[in-house]
């Protein structure tokens, strides 16, 4: 069985092996603790102490609904949402609504997975606090009582929708002419873009809730997409938007049925910030992230550094500094003025707030950030790994087998062992090389100026980690 512990974004398990209702009610009992202890002495300016929400995965309500009830024992105020919703919600809340927010969902991993994140101040809580929960696991005896529930609440989703109304220009995006169409994947975030744009302006697919996904993992990769392409071209719609099974991470599709790469979506968002609302500040970006923004960065006088994979990582960057602009590949993007977290609608209503404003379509913006700033072709690949992979000396051992030039073609510039090992090479081209930390899988990104190059970056990556011993 393995450890009950916090990974890159959240506790996350398999069902019925190590995350159970024992295992939950364990980890709800050390929230419970580490909440008593931390938890604020003036809490007038909040209605609750702890909100609890869950996603639309196989028990996810159950689970959600003992740790509420563990946490109301302990003498805890806590309100428990009335039905599935995306975690940025459970973020808002966490800003305005209340101290802390617990979300139960395993985001865009398998069906069989499940897993808990924990919200603080409108962000990821971060790897010290999470420690710090970890010490308090077995500490003291789970207080739980069958049939002991917490009535839910009705009417917190409102809060969501403010907080978007407040960020983005609606009225803009209504003159928009033309559809969107979102793959909500059966996540939790299903009817939120119909709500706020309106149902006439939303196509959609994988709206119903199934808890099996369609026996497809709720990750809005460009594999899992097909269906969205065939519908943005069929019915001739502005763009395509996938989201996970949580709402927080998104891809899009443009108006001809392309796939936009996060590298890509993200230099146009920035490109747009730095140039039409005068953003200053950093750029902070995952080391699996591209060139663009660094170039931008460079270009227009930011600051820039790129951190370990885990949009924690980005979010507590804002606690200490002036974050203009962060982006992490699997889909998740903030800039200022936003909850230093991922939110997948939001940032989709702000790439049709730039389409709105420069009256430019997905694939002109694209194209446009790529002349000034350079191609890029961004892919990656998951290779599956054994549950008892070792990644503790995977850096060292991938070393060894490092050339000086990479395919005998592209000498080696530098090396980064921040978050894997991502090799970058002599004219800015990288291969990222990185274990997982929610999954049992090696996961392999490449970024270049051509789809050859991208897809020979990634066969040689795949090819020498499978030399490894």
């Amino acid at each position: 069985m393995a450890d009950i512990r916090f990974g890159t974004d959240g506790w996350r398990g398999i069902i019925a092996w190590d995350f159970t209702f024992e295992n939950v009610r364990t980890m709800a009992q050390a929230l419970a603790d580490f909440i008593s202890i931390n938890m604020p002495s003036n809490m007038e300016d909040k209605t609750n102490l702890v909100a609890i929400g869950y996603d639309r995965r196989f028990l996810s309500e159950k689970f959600a609904s003992d740790i509420a009830s563990i946490l109301k024992l302990n003498k805890l105020d806590v309100v428990l949402l009335d039905e599935p919703v995306p975690s940025p919600l459970m973020s808002v809340l966490s800003a305005s609504k209340v101290w802390i927010s617990i979300m139960v969902t395993a985001s865009h991993n398998a069906p069989h997975y499940n897993g808990i994140k924990v919200k603080l101040g409108g962000a990821p809580m971060s790897t010290k606090l999470t420690k710090e929960i970890e010490e308090l696991l077995y500490q003291k005896p789970v207080m739980y009582i069958p049939g002991h529930n917490v009535t839910p609440t009705k009417g917190l989703q409102k809060n969501y929708f403010k907080y978007v109304s407040s960020k983005i220009n609606l009225k803009k995006i209504a003159t928009l002419k033309g559809k969107i169409a979102v793959d909500y994947m059966h996540g939790s975030a299903s009817t939120y873009l119909e709500q706020i744009l309106g149902e006439t302006r939303v196509l959609s697919l994988r709206s119903e809730a199934n808890p099996t996904f369609g026996g497809v993992a709720p990750e809005p990769k460009e594999s899992n997409l097909a269906e969205l392409k065939k519908l943005v071209v069929s019915k001739k719609c502005l763009m395509g938007i996938g989201l996970d099974g949580d709402g927080d991470r998104i891809s899009f599709i443009d108006e001809k049925g392309k796939y936009i790469s996060p590298c890509l979506i993200s230099a146009v968002a920035l490109d747009y910030l730095v140039k039409h609302k005068k953003l200053t500040g950093n750029v902070v970006q995952c080391v699996s992230m591209g060139y663009l923004t660094k170039r931008i960065a460079e270009q227009h006088g930011l600051g820039y550094e790129e951190v370990p994979v885990g949009f924690k990582n980005i979010a507590q960057k804002n606690l200490f500094e002036d974050i203009a602009f962060g982006a992490e590949e699997s889909g998740g993007f903030f800039f200022k003025g936003l909850l230093p977290e991922r939110d997948a609608i939001t940032f989709a209503l702000f790439i049709m707030e730039i389409m709105a404003n420069t009256k430019k379509s997905l694939s002109e913006l694209c194209q446009a950030v790529q002349k000034e700033y350079g191609a890029s072709v961004f892919a990656r690949r998951d290779i599956e790994l054994p549950q008892d992979f070792d990644k503790t000396n995977f850096n060292d051992k991938f070393k060894k087998k490092l050339p000086k030039k990479v395919l005998n073609l592209y000498p080696v510039r530098s090396i980064s062992t921040i978050d894997g090992i991502k090799i970058i090479l002599d004219k800015g081209e990288w291969v990222l090389l990185r274990p997982s930390g929610t999954e049992p899988k090696l996961r392999i990104y490449a970024e270049s100026s051509s789809k050859k190059q991208t897809e020979e970056l990634l066969d040689w990556a795949q090819k020498t980690a499978a030399a490894i011993k």
